[in-house]
């Protein structure tokens, strides 16, 4: 892949991505308040797309072998501690991540 080739890739991927970020300003813009759907929209996604992170994440535990999923079960555990106790999303996925990742780098071996 050229230069160029590289460069108009990063180019339209700049523009697909900008474009989807602004289209929501430009289509509701001037509008006193949100139709309905879109606020329920933006109510109910964000829970969606966590639970679908977590069934993607827990796809391939298997439960009959290896560490028997104990790392991924500590790890959920603690996020949701963290995040009942602190209620800081960034902070308890964060360190989920960081202590899954101990557990089966030094623990889970």
């Amino acid at each position: 892949m050229t230069l160029v080739q590289k460069l108009i890739t990063v180019a339209i991927c700049v523009a697909g991505t900008m474009f989807t970020r602004f289209l929501p300003f430009a289509v509701f813009h001037g509008k006193s308040e949100l139709p309905s759907w879109v606020d329920y929209l933006g109510k109910v996604l964000p829970l969606a797309l966590f639970a679908f992170l977590v069934v993607y994440c827990l796809k391939d535990v298997t439960p009959l072998a290896g560490s028997h999923g104990i790392p991924e079960a500590i790890s959920i555990v603690v996020v949701a501690a963290l995040y009942e106790w602190r209620g800081n999303t960034l902070v308890s996925m964060a360190a989920g991540t960081a202590l899954y990742m101990v557990l089966v780098q030094l623990v889970f071996v």
